[in-house]
C-alpha cells in the first residue's frame, strides 16, 4: 500500500501552511492549488467555501501537527503527572508545527464569533481536548496520585489557562515567555491535584522557581478564551 498522501490531504495540508501564513481571508485558492500539485478546480470540488476549507484544515492540523496530543503512546508512562506536563507542553506553540495549528485556532475563534455554523466546529475540537486532559486527571486520582477532585473542573481549567498563557506566547507577548507559561500552567495544576508547587521536578530533580501567580490562578474563577 502506498504511504502517498491523497489530493485531498495534500489540499489540507497546503491550506494550513497558507492560512498560518496569511490568514484565511488573505489565502488565494490558486497558490493552495499550486503548493498541493493539484487544479483549483479539485480545491472547489472539495471545499465549497472558506469556512469549510478552515474547519477541515483545522481539524487536519489537529490531527497532525498535534498527532502526539492524541497518541498516549508517545506519552511518558512513569507517572499521571509527567503525562500532564508533556500534554502541556503539546498544546502550547513550542514548535513551528504547534505554532501554525495555535494560528489557525485563533481563525477559527474569530470566524466562529460571526459565523455561529462554525461554533460546533470549534465546540467540537474543545471537547476533544477536554476529555483527554479529563481522562488523564482522573486515572491520576484513581490511581492515588492525584487529590480528589473533579476531573472535568481541572481540565477546563487546563485549557482556560492554556489559552491565556498560549495566546500571549503567540504573539510574542515580552512577559509570557513560552518557559512561563509551562511554569505557571503546570504550577496552578499541581495546586489543584495536591502535588505542591510543581508536577514534576526538573532535569536536575529541582524544583526551581516557584511560579508565583500559581496559587491565585488555581484559585480564582478563570475565563476561557472564547469558550469552544
Amino acid at each position: 500500500m502506498s504511504d502517498k498522501p491523497s489530493a485531498r490531504e495534500r489540499i489540507l495540508a497546503a491550506a494550513v501552511r497558507q492560512i498560518a501564513q496569511e490568514g484565511i481571508d488573505g489565502v488565494r485558492i490558486a497558490r493552495i492549488a499550486m503548493a498541493a500539485g493539484v487544479s483549483t478546480s479539485l480545491v472547489h470540488y472539495h471545499f465549497d467555501s472558506r469556512d469549510a476549507l478552515l474547519a477541515e484544515a483545522l481539524d487536519y492540523s489537529y490531527a497532525h501537527a498535534g498527532d502526539a496530543r492524541i497518541s498516549s503512546g508517545e506519552l511518558p508512562v512513569s507517572s499521571h503527572a509527567e503525562r500532564l506536563q508533556s500534554m502541556i507542553d503539546q498544546c502550547l506553540p513550542t514548535s513551528d508545527a504547534l505554532q501554525d495549528d495555535w494560528v489557525l485556532w485563533v481563525e477559527l475563534w474569530l470566524r466562529a464569533v460571526r459565523n455561529p455554523e462554525l461554533r460546533p466546529i470549534a465546540e467540537e475540537l474543545y471537547a476533544r481536548l477536554h476529555a483527554w486532559f479529563a481522562q488523564e486527571i482522573a486515572g491520576g486520582v484513581q490511581g492515588g496520585e492525584f487529590a480528589a477532585c473533579d476531573p472535568d473542573e481541572v481540565a477546563d481549567l487546563a485549557l482556560a489557562l492554556l489559552d491565556g498563557y498560549g495566546i500571549r506566547t503567540l504573539i510574542g507577548d515580552s512577559a509570557v515567555s513560552i518557559e512561563r507559561a509551562r511554569r505557571e500552567v503546570a504550577a496552578a495544576l499541581a495546586a489543584k491535584l495536591g502535588l505542591g508547587e510543581w508536577l514534576v521536578a526538573d532535569d536536575g530533580g529541582q524544583t526551581g522557581e516557584p511560579a508565583p501567580s500559581a496559587a491565585r490562578a488555581a484559585a480564582r474563577p478563570v475565563r476561557t478564551a472564547p469558550s469552544m
